[in-house]
């Protein structure tokens, strides 16, 4: 499979990303930030052939990790950097000494991803580590050696053609350092992968790479956070302004709301479920996203139990399992059902189309539309019903079938005339009860 492996390039709309041949690529990524700092290749092996098994493409990982990365070794004690004389960590000296050096070990974990058929969006760094803000930092990059070390990476991963860089890590850019530290990066990585990747950028929570960068060259598509810090998911209001920007470029939410994570960061609000990372999913790729990244609040960190806090010291209701046992929560199980009802319908070419609606709802039932060249396609968070603009969908006669996006399942309601309006009933409905309603042009 890793043999078979392209590099990804944007379409010529503009709209999505596709393998070298033109074939549309959709991203479905699972956040895994400390993959590289705090697994073993024994665990890492575990964790691939999980998301591989269940039809992830792309994983989301950092180079230097933001929970204590640069101060504490990986699994094997190995640190990424050497210091310098005044006992700086220096990006411009990676440590790749001995026969297992850190670089090593993100060398394994790359390789066996490509082998399972898994693109890495590689972060060369947490944010904290230009922009510490809330995080631990510490600050380690200036413009000059951001472009050293990103050129020692391009050069280092040039022949890898799974790989997308990922600028930025959680933080905005709030100074013109900040903005010529990831500029000196982006230029680095360029000179020493040819240009040969794939680059966007992670902003910080309720943001998005277009607030920064959208004009910039090197951003070849971009990356919004709609993150945790709302109780509701509404990420389809952000990926509706990226995809209004000109020039076009693809967008997709690279965070959303995790599952199993404090609702607001707060676990006195509970936490979202399968609902909530399903709702973000489905109102992302309707919004004109050109795929989707989940996550799970224990994957990210790779905790490895109970905890009350990032520190991962002391017991509590912040983190609630293990990662291992995340890896099989139900959202989890439930993405791939997104990708192949994109991928069955040809849906690249869609676009987001609310007037599909003769009606629609607000806040938790808002639905979204999207409508393709032979499909169009309508998510309904909670079931109830939908008014559909019938002439909107095209053709003689229209194919009507609810889609279950919890198990990938077809009911058929039959074929109605193209034109009118007509409304459609969900087979169920209540939380948890989301439906798609898939209307296919038949003449």
């Amino acid at each position: 499979m890793g043999d078979n492996m392209r590099k990804l390039k944007v379409s010529e709309t503009g709209r999505y990303l596709a393998h070298e041949d033109g074939s549309p690529f959709f991203w479905l990524g699972d956040t895994a930030w400390e993959l590289f700092h705090k697994l073993n290749r024994e665990d890492a092996k575990h964790y691939l052939s999980c998301r591989a098994e269940q039809g992830f493409n792309v994983v989301q990982a950092v180079a230097l990790a933001e929970l204590v990365g640069l101060t504490t070794g990986n699994a094997y004690g190995r640190m990424p950097l050497f210091r310098d004389a005044a006992g700086t960590y220096d990006p411009s000296q990676p440590d790749v000494s001995g026969e297992y050096s850190y670089w090593d070990h993100v060398d394994y974990i790359l390789e066996t991803a490509k082998a399972m058929g898994l693109y890495v969006a590689m972060l060369p760094t947490w944010g904290d580590k230009f922009n510490a803000r809330h995080g631990k930092g510490p600050e380690i990059f200036t413009p000059s050696n951001a472009y050293a070390y990103g050129k020692w990476l391009g050069a280092r991963y040039r022949d890898a053609p799974h790989l997308i860089w990922v600028l930025g890590g959680d933080r905005g850019l709030q100074t013109r350092k900040h903005f010529e530290v990831i500029v000196g990066m982006a230029r680095g990585l360029k000179e020493g992968d040819g240009g040969c990747h794939l680059m966007t950028f992670h902003p910080k929570g309720s943001s998005s790479s277009s607030y920064h960068a959208h004009g910039e060259e090197w951003l070849d598509f971009n990356m919004i956070q709609s993150g945790h810090g709302e109780l509701e998911p509404a990420n389809y209001k952000m990926v509706a302004a990226d995809y209004g920007l000109v020039p076009a470029k693809p967008v997709l939410d690279g965070e959303p709301c995790y599952e199993d994570i404090p609702r607001a960061f707060n676990p006195r609000n509970g936490y979202f479920d399968e609902a909530d990372v399903r709702r973000a999913a489905y109102y992302a790729v309707f919004s004109g996203a050109c795929g989707h990244t989940y996550g799970h609040h224990s994957v990210w960190a790779m905790s490895d139990g109970m905890y009350d806090s990032v520190e991962l010291k002391e017991p509590g209701p912040f983190f609630i399992m293990h990662w291992k046992d995340a890896l099989r929560r139900p959202g989890a199980g439930q993405m791939r059902h997104l990708k192949e009802l994109w991928t069955r319908f040809r849906m690249e070419d869609g676009e987001p189309d609310q007037e599909l609606l003769a009606a629609n709802f607000e806040g938790s039932n808002y639905r979204a539309a999207l409508r393709g060249r032979s499909a169009s396609m309508i998510y309904c968070p909670n079931g109830l019903y939908v008014d559909v603009r019938m002439d909107r969908v095209g053709g003689g006669q229209v194919r009507a079938a609810w889609f279950n996006p919890r198990d990938g399942r077809f009911s058929d309601e039959g074929s109605f005339p193209g034109e009118g309006e007509r409304r459609f009933a969900c087979p169920s409905s209540g939380r948890g009860n989301d439906w798609v309603l898939v209307l296919t042009i038949l003449t």
